[in-house]
């Protein structure tokens, strides 16, 4: 079973959010029988003032960034509390646009990290390096990534990781197929049975290639996911593949 997720950014409304999940939860439920199931997992990450409960039968709702407090004096922040009333227990941690554009660190990424694997939640850990550090050559590449897995406790039963190379992100080009096995396979042997995800650039014309590679467990999508028809064209042009064992 592949992972689809789906990473709104700061892009919908709580209206238009509501109409994407329910016109979300049809298509699924047109293309699964009742002794067959949809044959991915489906996350959405909703920006934070269009939250929804998480009560959808096919899918789950996580959020794009949490403090890790229960509650408290953190202006601008959302914590525990707020993902509590709507029922949200899967959380993205270490997106490159939080790292590079709000500079969040390795430890208060960790941080974050910790305070939230420990109560159970579901956590989709990204990861990734700059055009300046590819440059460098593919050592250069996976010795910072192995950088951005520090504190981070790779024994979490509920972590999934996405490789997410910022010089992808956004920019209409997606790594290479060759690319991502290259890095897949090698992130692969330090993570063993934790699902891995690719991100950037992905889109309706190369999930299915993408999603075909060893070592590339599911998607983690941006602007391809944010209309509901350009979504479903994704999930439909990989329906029937399914994870490698």
């Amino acid at each position: 079973m592949k992972i689809i997720a789906s990473n709104f950014k700061t892009n919908h409304t709580r209206k238009s959010t509501l109409q994407f999940c329910e016109n979300l939860e049809k298509f699924i439920a047109k293309n699964q029988t009742q002794n067959q199931s949809f044959p991915h997992q489906i996350m959405i990450f909703p920006p934070q003032s269009a939250l929804l409960e998480n009560r959808f039968k096919s899918f789950q709702v996580g959020a794009q960034n949490a403090y890790p407090t229960k509650n408290g004096s953190y202006t601008g922040e959302i914590g525990l509390e707020q993902l509590e009333e709507f029922g949200i227990q899967t959380l993205l941690i270490g997106h490159s646009e939080r790292r590079e554009i709000l500079k969040e660190s390795q430890e208060f990424c960790a941080e974050k990290f910790r305070f939230f694997s420990q109560l159970g939640f579901r956590i989709c850990y990204c990861i990734g390096e700059s055009q300046e550090i590819k440059q460098q050559g593919i050592e250069a590449v996976l010795e910072f990534l192995e950088s951005e897995f520090e504190g981070i406790n790779l024994n979490s039963p509920d972590l999934i990781v996405a490789y997410e190379p910022i010089w992808a992100i956004g920019s209409g080009v997606s790594a290479s197929l060759e690319e991502i096995t290259q890095i897949h396979t090698r992130l692969k042997q330090k993570l063993g049975k934790i699902p891995l995800l690719y991100g950037g650039s992905v889109k309706p014309q190369n999930v299915r290639e993408i999603l075909s590679l060893n070592g590339v467990d599911g998607v983690l999508i941006g602007s391809a996911s944010w209309e509901i028809s350009s979504f479903c064209q994704i999930l439909d042009n990989s329906i029937d593949l399914r994870s490698k064992e």
